[in-house]
């Protein structure tokens, strides 16, 4: 494994051109594809495969696609899985000729959008046969000569804003249709983690490893403020989630800090500290007025009512629970839960899928 390999994996575990050809595989009869039975009411949990990250609904909500880097030993390329939203089981998948980790698609679900971490690239993908429509590469290269790794996606407004992994970090703005690239936000602080448009503020956030919020104004695409609001305490900035209309911003550490904050979306002044320990993913559901969160290092999942902070529910997802995904109608989450690494970065299963019912 490559010393590229190895710092980007455990990167994007942590939390995260030309057009190569791409083959749809047949999916496997229903009887191979293995479907725990709830271990609880409302909880269906589904073993996928290696190297799970992120997941994103088809605007019908009749597609579930999740993204896969598949194994990071001796295992070239990755797969998208597009999976049944209600019962999990395999509608279809795309075999990729680089891994994937990060997902965005279009408002009309006709194009997906994956993350090339490793490569420093970016890919967009037709649904309806899983063909590559176009890619990016990004030229960028760190003072060992390897890629940028391009993090997460944020789509709006046509452009899809991609955070780059790098110190100083950069955010490139490209265009959605045609992945051509448009402009590069330079001197985003270290390793851009996490990206969040603002429906209060009308501005895109950022978070980033140096404990920084940067925002981004979308009509200039300059940053235009910088929060660090912890101050000098160290802190690895990762993920974010909106109350709007509260605003609030809730912001996650599962590295340094350990916590969630809570700031306000127009000063970043601090209005909460939530002491519920590491904290991965984040999801605001006003639909319930409930705050959940990964915890990855003690394997849970938490919901906490958004007004007194008080913990509803514990879900316990050993070993690593890590990306979430909530339903346009807030009733229901959908989980990645992770396999440790082992040393010579392989691990003992593969990775699942866990779909939570709210109601």
């Amino acid at each position: 494994m490559t010393k590229k390999l190895s710092a980007l994996a455990l990167l994007v575990a942590a939390s995260l051109s030309g057009c190569a050809a791409q083959n749809a595989t047949p999916v496997a009869p229903e009887s191979a594809q293995k479907v725990a039975a709830p271990a609880e009411t409302g909880v269906v949990k589904r073993d996928l495969a290696d190297g799970l990250y992120e997941m994103v609904l088809s605007p019908k909500g009749d597609a579930l696609y999740v993204a896969s880097a598949e194994g990071f030993k001796d295992v070239q390329g990755g797969v998208i899985y597009k999976l049944d939203p209600t019962t999990l089981k395999t509608l279809g998948r795309s075999h990729t000729d680089l891994k994937n980790f990060a997902l965005a698609i279009s408002p009309d679900g006709s194009t997906l959008y994956a993350t090339n971490s490793l490569d420093g690239g970016i890919t967009a993908l037709n649904t309806a046969d899983g063909k590559v429509k176009h890619r990016l590469l990004f030229t960028e290269r760190n003072k060992e000569g390897y890629p940028y790794g391009a993090r997460q996606v944020l789509l709006h407004d046509g452009l899809l804003y991609i955070g780059g992994v790098a110190d100083p970090a950069v955010i490139w703005v490209v265009d959605a249709q045609t992945l051509k690239l448009k402009k590069t936000i330079k001197n985003a602080g270290q390793w851009v983690t996490g990206l969040m448009w603002s429906e209060q503020t009308g501005r895109i956030y950022v978070a980033n490893g140096g404990g920084e919020i940067l925002i981004v104004n979308p009509r200039t695409n300059r940053i235009e403020k910088r929060w660090k609001p912890l101050g000098d305490k160290p802190a690895l900035l990762l993920n974010m989630a909106e109350d709007s209309a509260t605003g609030r911003l809730f912001v996650t550490d599962n590295s340094k800090a350990k916590t969630t904050l809570v700031l306000d979306i127009r000063t970043g002044e601090i209005i909460k500290q939530l002491d519920v320990g590491d904290s991965l993913a984040v999801k605001f559901n006003p639909k319930r007025h409930e705050l959940y969160i990964t915890q990855r290092e003690s394997g849970k999942l938490l919901s906490l009512d958004a007004t007194t902070w008080a913990v509803k529910q514990r879900w316990d997802l050993p070993p690593n629970p890590n990306s979430l995904l909530l339903s346009d109608d807030g009733q229901t989450l959908y989980v990645t839960v992770k396999q440790a690494f082992n040393k010579d970065h392989s691990t003992n299963g593969p990775d699942s899928v866990v779909r939570i019912s709210l109601k």
